[in-house]
């Protein structure tokens, strides 16, 4: 890309670039440029390394070598290299959910032998209502006091990753209709592990070469991610560290203070960065930071543990993926903690150029040279501590003359969850989807979409997702919003009940103002992806919208996805029935035209939906305005109240 304007639409992205550019520091886009060309045989999936024979790479021509020193042709090639991706981006997921369910598990350990200490510091059950709830759909008397309770659902939850006999306990959220499609097929998820193991196996030399078995496989793999792993992970970051209710706040880079020690939290799991919050507010070390002539500590985020935080606390949002290399160079941050998950090898020679610190926190995670306090959920509060602690003690090393904080910024509501809904439509002691529903079929809302994602310097940053989602509120569909989509889209204040007025179409607009909400909801981050797949369970248990997920009016989108964890969503999506448009190159598969065709035409037989792949915004709308106004056909829905 020539031009800073082409790279992002987001201004204070723009200003931080010009930035980078003036003082020769390389961020994303400048490492993208000097990849080209990339090698074409791995752009279309056609590159096999499974063993030592290869690399072997198919000729999509069909001039040259058209199968691999084992046989293995182009079809198998692509599934496998595909499939393998859906695995990694499962066990991502998966294994911060298995985290969430370890802290439970020491939870009920605490509470067991007595050692729970002060509840101020320390983890706790912050939603009782859905620790129950929790507990009952394990089969579990909630009648038991709480420590048991505590002690069986901790050690069912984690039963689920190691399941050898049976089903994924939440399966049964799914409609009846769905769930009969996945054992008729086979796909039915079993214990995470298992599903990813067996996956895995599938793909090494010599065992699956029929591309479509291979894709099965994938789909349960993904399912077992979808409805197992990040379900898990949702709902226990729920019960611990508190479901979250609407809450304003704000988003951009302009987020961070001049006079104030800026501390970012950045990755995807938020056991330790809800200690960091707290940590920040205590007055021992708000004091500590006077003391180095600092007015407070600043808590701001990125990537999705930015989301976690966000909807539990209001604490505002640095940005986006695509941002965590310019909230270091605006020279601003004296502190950056990263877990796991989306964080660039590049921050650590990029903070050698300025004077932040960069601290890892996750065994699973380090980076050479870069240094390392270890997160300990026995002790989260007092590493939270030391952590901060170290970024005010850093304060005094910024070089104030070297800073730019741009002043972009904008208001946002996020903390939307199924319960809150289920409040804002029905009230609290009548929650219903009622509402929802007859909107639909009364033809006053089109339909529903998730736009999802991240983010890709191939693509313009934020441009995308923001227009797409612009045409599509236009057009009266509701958006629900995970991860870095969200952020996009809150940057350019989308995310805020006044947006109704300004780009909702007429039906959609009056839904807003009813119930004082904006036309974009977001969700939370991107493993609370499952959030949309359980309230669009409930959208069909309210009645009136068909018997499965694939009858509804709704279809899903990442339109700047780069992530394995995006191809394994979109997996789960769409074997649960929901239409799927990727932005960007397909998932590796062009160099299959057998395995592309079955993916974009193909599935939809089997699973009853489909992939679509698509590089522009604006027909991605068209294509899932389409599939929304089709499935309003099938069910014999009236027309739309208004016109676009």
């Amino acid at each position: 890309m020539s031009t800073i304007e082409q790279k992002s639409i987001d201004v204070a992205t723009q200003e931080i670039l010009r930035k980078a550019e003036a003082e020769n520091i390389k961020t994303a886009w400048d490492r993208l440029e000097a990849q080209e060309p990339q090698c074409g045989f791995g752009q279309l999936g056609v590159c096999c390394t499974v063993c030592a024979m290869g690399p072997c790479r198919i000729d999509p021509f069909g001039e040259g070598a058209q199968v691999g020193v084992c046989g293995a042709n182009a079809d198998t090639i692509a599934a496998r290299n595909l499939v393998r991706k859906i695995a990694v981006g499962a066990s991502a997921h998966s294994d911060h959910g298995r985290d969430v369910a370890h802290t439970l598990s020491l939870l009920a350990d605490s509470h067991t032998h007595g050692k729970s200490g002060s509840h101020s510091h320390n983890y706790e059950i912050l939603d009782i209502v859905k620790f129950k709830s929790l507990a009952q759909e394990f089969g579990i008397d909630t009648q038991k006091p709480k420590e048991q309770i505590l002690t069986e659902l901790s050690k069912k939850l984690l039963e689920e990753f190691g399941k050898q006999e049976g089903t994924l306990t939440f399966i049964k959220r799914a409609p009846k209709k769905r769930q009969k499609i996945w054992k008729d097929l086979n796909i039915t998820p079993r214990g995470i592990d298992r599903e990813i193991v067996e996956l895995l196996h599938t793909t090494h030399m010599g065992v699956d070469n029929d591309y479509k078995n291979l894709i099965a496989t994938g789909m349960r793999c993904a399912l077992s991610d979808g409805w197992g792993g990040s379900m898990t992970a949702t709902d226990l970051q729920d019960v611990i560290l508190g479901s979250p209710v609407p809450v304003r706040s704000k988003v951009n880079l302009g987020v961070l203070k001049e006079n104030y020690v800026n501390i970012v939290v950045h990755g995807h799991e938020p056991v330790l960065s809800e200690m960091a919050v707290k940590a920040a507010e205590d007055p021992e070390l708000v004091k500590l930071a006077k003391k180095f002539g600092a007015e407070g500590i600043n808590l701001a985020g990125i990537c999705c543990t930015a989301n976690e935080v966000l909807m539990r606390h209001g604490i505002p949002v640095a940005g986006n993926f695509l941002q965590q290399e310019l909230a270091i160079i605006t020279g601003a941050v004296e502190l950056m903690m990263v877990d796991v998950q989306c964080i660039m090898p590049a921050l650590h020679e990029i903070a050698t150029c300025f004077h932040t610190k960069l601290v890892t926190t996750s065994s699973k995670a380090r980076f050479p040279g870069v240094v390392h306090i270890e997160f300990d959920t026995n002790n989260a509060y007092e590493i939270a501590k030391q952590i901060i602690r170290a970024g005010i003690e850093n304060y005094p090393n910024r070089k104030k003359e070297k800073a730019t904080i741009p002043v972009e910024k904008m208001d946002l509501v996020a903390g939307f969850t199924k319960e809150i809904i289920f409040q804002i439509l029905g009230g609290r002691h009548r929650a219903t989807y009622k509402p929802l529903n007859e909107a639909i079929i009364s033809g006053r809302l089109r339909g529903l979409a998730g736009v999802v994602g991240c983010n890709n310097p191939k693509q313009t940053h934020d441009y995308y997702h923001t227009a797409l989602v612009k045409e599509l509120i236009k057009n009266d569909v509701l958006v629900l919003q995970t991860g870095c989509s969200a952020i996009a889209c809150a940057k350019q204040g989308l995310l805020i009940p006044e947006a109704a007025k300004k780009y909702a179409g007429k039906g959609l607009q009056e839904i807003c103002e009813a119930v004082g909400i904006p036309p974009v909801l977001h969700l939370g981050s991107c493993v609370d992806n499952s959030r949309i797949l359980t309230a669009a369970s409930y959208i069909i248990e309210e009645g009136g919208l068909g018997e499965d997920l694939s009858d509804i009016p709704a279809a899903g989108c990442a339109p700047e996805w780069m992530s394995e964890k995006a191809i394994t969503i979109g997996f789960y999506f769409v074997a649960s029935g929901v239409y799927t448009v990727f932005g960007s190159n397909p998932f590796a598969t062009l160099g299959s035209k057998n395995l592309t065709d079955y993916l974009t035409k193909g599935l939809e037989e089997v699973v009853g939906a489909r992939f679509e792949f698509c590089d522009d915004p604006m027909q991605m709308a068209k294509l899932m305005i389409a599939h929304i106004d089709k499935k309003r056909q099938d069910l014999k829905l009236k027309p739309m109240v208004y016109h676009a």
